[in-house]
């Protein structure tokens, strides 16, 4: 978890259904938020990567930089665990997080890194 640029480790929230993480989406704090699409990716099971990718997706529309950031980080952690992300449905969020947020552009960046890695792609290369 980043706040104020500065690391702060925290243990992930147990989500055990959809309904957990719709509830934590629509009613969490903001540490609630900061911590959802970290807890998603790495918790989902292979049936429910889809909607996991959803809610980061949902997430990286957040007003929040932070959010937003570690909405990224969740997609990699689901590529990670999953060896697999829709590539037409997030590239556009990933490389707009990568333009747009330079507050945790570096966050960005390795997450994009660690994507590249675990599902063979090359996103923030020229044409790609």
């Amino acid at each position: 978890l980043i706040m104020n640029q500065k690391l702060i480790y925290k243990p992930l929230t147990e989500i055990n259904s959809r309904q957990d993480a719709n509830f934590i989406f629509e009613n969490g704090n903001f540490e609630d938020l900061m911590l959802l699409s970290l807890s998603i990716g790495m918790q989902c099971p292979e049936s429910e990567k889809h909607f996991a990718q959803e809610l980061c997706i949902r997430l990286a529309g957040n007003t929040n930089a932070a959010i937003r950031a570690n909405a990224i980080t969740g997609l990699a952690y689901i590529a990670r665990k999953h060896k697999w992300l829709n590539k037409r449905i997030v590239k556009p969020y990933i490389l707009r997080e990568l333009r747009e947020n330079i507050e945790f552009k570096e966050q960005i960046n390795d997450s994009i890194k660690k994507i590249n890695l675990y599902l063979g792609w090359q996103l923030n290369r020229k044409g790609k």
